[in-house]
């Protein structure tokens, strides 16, 4: 499987990488376990997690999916297969969150301890922190990854601005720059990044690996009216894409589907990984049924015209 790049990091990902939103939420540890094996068996291996899945569950309190995750590394051997990516930033509890130097480095120590293992290959700023200065953040990456404890960085739910005065920083100062945004993307999110990241990130070489790459499953066909939106705890926020627009998304997925011999997931994780300057769309699955239709996108080309078409029909309103 060819490989690309994450900005300058030296680090290398398959062109699908695997949400770890879903470990010990809606795919248990015997399912997540099987999951991850078939991820990396079939060549893939950037594995996204972040401290603070799946606290919205009721009982739990974060760190359930590095735990299930830490638990895979040690039980099949795998970790120098994949790249590990997590995240630290969202609240994990009172005065537990942002971008300090305190918090930091006592998240990583945490996190450490729930994946098993003694690096995390991409450790990302899960949102920006204002109230913090990006000297002082910036400071604290450069220490983990002076220790071994981190390999580089990446940037998730930053604006345009806020990116760039980060990687400005970061030269200006000689300290590690962000080597990857985690931005919302898809087929129907496209304002937000195509608008001012994408340009940015093109520019300075960064790589790019969006989350919700099917829109909360929105964009495998499955949601079509608000009856069908109590088919998985997930189906509440998809909501909002059941509008005129949504359904023009999903009949041109459709006609591409029939065109291609392909799912509408399919489609359109294609359509994000033919995007220029796309290092790797992040995708979940539940299910081996669910990841083996995913993962066949991979291999599934669209055409100039395909792309076009899909553009059209997602165009986003002005």
């Amino acid at each position: 499987m060819q490989l690309r790049l994450l900005g300058r990091s030296g680090l290398a990902v398959a062109p699908l990488g695997f949400g770890g939103n879903v470990f010990g939420w809606t795919a248990d540890e015997a399912t997540s376990f099987a999951l991850l094996d078939a991820f990396v068996d079939a060549g893939f291996n950037l594995i996204d997690t972040a401290d603070i899945y799946s606290n919205w569950v009721p009982g739990h309190a974060g760190g359930e999916s590095e735990t299930i995750l830490g638990r895979w590394l040690h039980a099949s051997g795998k970790r120098d297969r994949i790249v590990l990516a997590t995240k630290v930033g969202k609240a994990m509890g009172p005065g537990q969150s942002g971008l300090s130097h305190r918090h930091i480095r006592s998240a990583v120590e945490a996190s450490l301890r729930r994946l098993q293992t003694d690096r995390i290959d991409l450790y990302q700023s899960h949102d920006d922190d204002p109230g913090t200065p990006l000297e002082e953040t910036l400071a604290a990456y450069a220490e983990l990854i002076r220790e071994g404890k981190v390999r580089a960085i990446g940037a998730s739910n930053f604006s345009a601005p806020r990116l760039a005065l980060a990687l400005e920083t970061s030269e200006r100062l000689g300290l590690p720059r962000y080597e990857t945004l985690q931005p919302l993307y898809n087929l129907y999110d496209r304002a937000g990044y195509e608008a001012e990241l994408e340009p940015l990130c093109r520019a300075q070489g960064l790589g790019v690996i969006p989350f919700y790459g099917l829109a909360k499953g929105f964009l495998t066909g499955k949601y079509r009216s608000e009856a069908d939106l109590g088919k998985s705890p997930r189906g509440a926020g998809v909501k909002g894409y059941l509008n005129p627009r949504g359904m023009r998304i999903l009949a041109a997925l459709d006609a591409e589907s029939a065109e291609s011999r392909a799912t509408p997931a399919q489609v359109a994780l294609a359509w994000q990984m033919a995007r220029p300057g796309l290092t790797a769309p992040i995708a979940s699955a539940t299910s081996l049924a669910q990841w083996r239709e995913i993962a066949a996108a991979a291999d599934l080309g669209l055409s100039s015209a395909a792309i076009a078409r899909l553009d059209a029909a997602s165009l986003p309103e002005r």
